[in-house]
């Protein structure tokens, strides 16, 4: 490999570096984490890497993932300046980490984009969470026009993933069958107010499907009130006491309960009276938890839907063999369109050579068109200057290609002869 071409090659590399739920359990995730308030100034400081050119962290809670644009510089210095930056001991995170450099690099962001490697299967969340993380990027200068393309390019193929089959269209979670099915009952949630019982892991995804279908308002009830009001916090809903539940229950549209209660927390009775106080408008209610936490006998009262998780586990069966479908099909688009950007990433090494080629063209062209201005002003034969400029031209624009082609076939060069017959597209039965 020439010296030039290992260099165009260095400038072009693209690292994928980081860990995730599938790599990581959560304390080292935890640890691993980067600060959303300043991560303007980690992206300076990863840049003060010599050899980091481009740059875009993304920390969320399931993945932290360094997308680098890289020159003379390996994974280890970014790890090492990672285990550095965090304050961790070295090599703490190493045994988590995954590295993946340029086609593979590409891959794996198109395939995070697209929700092919989250938690839950085809979840469009991570998706406005990496918009959001390069656009921070974007905004500190840390991104240049390699890794512009890449995550303009990720975001194109994530929403031809989305268009072109079903990965995002069916539950495949009792929290987000519940969601959708509330959407399907009162149609545009933004007038709509939730009561979400308990605060585990269901809860969490519950409030996030309701939180992105633009709920109008929401409120988390739980035994320990502190756990309530910090889930409440991040989606905005209100947190109380599962003791409050009563003063609060004639505002509900829709509930869902999920908590380790060994007995029923809603009855019939509080039920019916909210039922009162609301004039009988609808209320549609999902009991996630086993024992329940709403009675039974709640599902008799008019203006009441109550589904269990036995209603809803046929939906998320169904969804989940749906988007595992999907998923293949994804796969597939994914694949080609890795390619594509390849090619494309392949051809920007070429533009500083084509570039340079044309301006040694145009400065040959330059010299002798005037040196042929000057020939007509004395007076020459304009057919005769013309001539002139043409083989001085061809003469000078050939000069260096065929010295280097001579000098290939003295040392037996016959790959330096070959390019040339690819690149000047001649006939080799001609030579």
């Amino acid at each position: 490999m020439t010296p030039i071409f290992a260099t165009i090659l260095a400038h072009m590399s693209l690292l994928a570096l980081g860990l995730n739920h599938k790599t990581a359990p959560i304390a080292i995730r935890e640890q691993a984490s980067f600060s959303q308030e300043n991560l303007a100034e980690s992206l300076r400081d990863l840049k003060n890497i010599n050899g980091v050119h481009e740059a875009t962290i993304i920390s969320t809670c399931n993945r932290t993932e360094i997308y680098c644009g890289l020159e003379s510089v390996s994974a280890n210095q970014v790890v090492e300046w990672m285990h550095k930056y965090l304050r961790a001991t070295p090599r703490k995170f190493s045994p988590y980490l995954f590295t993946h450099y340029d086609q593979n690099a590409v891959q794996h962001l198109l395939r995070v984009c697209s929700g092919l490697d989250s938690m839950v299967l085809g979840e469009p969340q991570i998706l406005g969470q990496i918009k959001q993380a390069y656009q921070l990027a974007s905004e500190n200068g840390a991104v240049g026009k390699q890794l512009t393309q890449l995550f303009q390019y990720a975001f194109s193929v994530a929403k031809q993933v989305r268009t072109d089959t079903s990965i995002g269209s069916n539950p495949v979670s009792i929290a987000f069958a519940a969601v959708r099915l509330a959407k399907q009952i009162f149609g545009d949630l933004s007038r709509q107010t939730a009561l979400l019982i308990g605060a585990g892991e269901t809860i969490e995804l519950a409030a996030r499907h309701l939180y992105s279908s633009d709920i109008g308002s929401m409120i988390i009830a739980n035994r320990t009130t502190q756990r309530a009001e910090l889930l409440g916090q991040e989606y905005g809903a209100r947190g109380i006491a599962i003791g409050q539940i009563p003063e609060v229950l004639a505002e509900a549209d829709i509930i869902i309960a999920s908590t380790a209660s060994p007995l029923p927390i809603l009855g019939k009775g509080a039920v019916e009276q909210a039922l009162k106080v609301r004039k009988h408008q609808p209320m549609f209610m999902v009991d996630i938890a086993v024992p329940r936490d709403i009675e039974s006998q709640v599902a008799q009262l008019d203006d009441v839907f109550l589904y269990t998780v036995d209603d809803l586990q046929n939906v998320v069966d169904d969804g989940r063999k749906s988007r595992l479908e999907a998923a293949t099909q994804a796969e597939e688009i994914i694949l080609a369109q890795v390619e594509v950007f390849m090619r494309k990433l392949r051809a920007m090494s070429a533009v500083g050579t084509i570039t340079d080629f044309r301006r040694s063209a145009a400065d040959i062209q330059r010299t002798l068109m005037e040196k042929s201005l000057r020939q007509l002003e004395h007076g020459e034969d304009p057919e005769e200057v013309l001539r002139r400029f043409a083989h001085g031209f061809t003469n000078k624009l050939l000069h260096v290609p065929s010295t280097r082609l001579r000098e290939a076939g003295e040392e037996g060069r016959m790959d330096v002869i070959e390019s040339a017959h690819v690149l000047f597209d001649l006939d080799k039965k001609n030579s």
